[in-house]
């Protein structure tokens, strides 16, 4: 049980550049929800897998074995390993829900906060335009959806940029990459080796904005021009924008901008034997996690009497 049970714990480890693989080699959609996806139920297992060393901790317990109507020993591994493990383990979660919840008492604040600040300004449908002298663009979820953008911004771009630039945004908007941002920063507070999973999301979601701000004017070079223009103006923005709010001025832009002046990528073998990597390591994460829960259920059984060994 205590082996299948490290196995959550250790294969996030290699999402970062499994990750970074599968952004290289899959259509930017495609690799947003893959990597996405797999964050969130890496995450999911690590967490059931610290679960598991907490409760087996305390069930060695007399008071709370006790409570758990334990008639016989919880046969384990030793108390050398179960023990500390267990304790490791609960300081493990309390630092994942201290960092959690201060986060989202962060981007909570900063999202009312720039909800108010896009309230205050003149709007023109989804387009709201804020005075400012900072030069920014942003898509900001909510109801309704809303592109946040600064008279600097606007007075650095020419008219056909400017479009380029609100489709970009627009298609964070209508693409709910909002839910992939929120999804992807959930999962770097549970287990650090996903913190780096982070940037590739941003990047994937970013990527895919470009691809569908290029298809909507018809240019890809307008489109590369466009964002190349806004993030230079936008280096001296403002970071008060919650993490979620998706921006054409983030992101490593110079890998962003030769994306559009290429061809767009198509799904070929090796974009399949990425996908398949992090399928393979989602599925080994979640088997372990499933069976050494499944195991130490079955354990707790046969303490309690009502299984044979």
């Amino acid at each position: 049980m205590t082996a299948l049970l490290l196995l959550p714990l250790v294969l996030p480890f290699a999402l970062p550049a499994l990750a970074r693989r599968a952004l290289d080699r899959l259509a930017p959609a495609a690799a947003l929800w893959a990597i996405t996806a797999c964050a969130v139920v890496l995450a999911g297992c690590s967490l059931a897998a610290l679960g598991a060393f907490v409760l087996t901790g305390l069930l060695k317990l007399p008071l709370f074995a006790g409570l758990g109507e334990l008639i016989h020993p919880l046969h384990t591994a030793s108390d050398l390993v179960v023990l500390p493990a267990a304790a490791t383990s609960v300081g493990v979660l309390a630092v994942c829900g201290w960092t959690l919840g201060r986060s989202v008492l962060h981007q909570t604040r900063a999202f009312r906060a720039a909800r108010a600040e896009a309230g205050s300004g003149p709007a023109a449908g989804d387009l709201c335009v804020v005075d400012s002298p900072h030069p920014d663009a942003y898509a900001l979820p909510g109801r309704p959806h809303r592109i946040v953008v600064t008279t600097a911004m606007l007075r650095s771009l020419d008219g056909a940029e400017r479009e380029a630039l609100f489709a970009h945004e627009r298609a964070h908007n209508e693409g709910g990459h909002h839910y992939f941002l929120a999804a992807a920063e959930l999962a770097a507070h549970c287990h650090p080796a996903l913190r780096p999973v982070r940037e590739t999301v941003r990047l994937a979601a970013e990527r895919a904005a470009d691809e569908a701000a290029a298809a909507c004017v018809g240019d890809r070079r307008l489109t590369a021009r466009a964002i190349a223009r806004a993030a230079l103006a936008g280096q001296a923005a403002r970071s008060g924008r919650p993490a979620f709010a998706a921006a054409a001025t983030t992101g490593p832009v110079p890998q962003r901008v030769q994306a559009l002046l290429a061809a767009p990528r198509t799904a070929h073998r090796t974009g399949r034997r990425a996908a398949a990597l992090l399928l393979a390591c989602t599925a080994v994460s979640c088997v372990a996690a499933v069976t050494g829960t499944a195991d130490f259920h079955h354990r707790v059984e046969i303490a309690q009497g009502e299984e044979k060994r």
